[in-house]
């Protein structure tokens, strides 16, 4: 099954960008994901099982890492690449 996802990260810190980054970064490890990113989000697509394990191991590094961090995902269906 395949799966797309919509993701925003927000670090409640004064310095942003780098777990912003470091977050994408990371995503970018798993080479069967294809990773798009904009400047609003980051978009996810694949193999639901993949995505979501990816998505599992690298909330839960940015909550070790960084703290309090707020993520707003939206999750459909389907390969939606544009």
């Amino acid at each position: 099954m395949k799966l797309s996802v919509e993701i925003s990260k927000y670090p409640l810190a004064e310095d942003y960008i780098g777990p912003i980054k470091g977050f994408i970064e990371q995503l970018n490890d798993y080479p069967d994901i294809k990773v798009i990113t904009n400047t609003m989000s980051t978009q996810l697509f694949g193999d639901y099982d993949q995505v979501m394990q990816a998505l599992q191991h690298c909330i839960k590094s940015s909550f070790s890492q960084y703290g309090k961090v707020i993520f707003v995902c939206k999750f459909i269906h389907g390969d939606l690449q544009p």
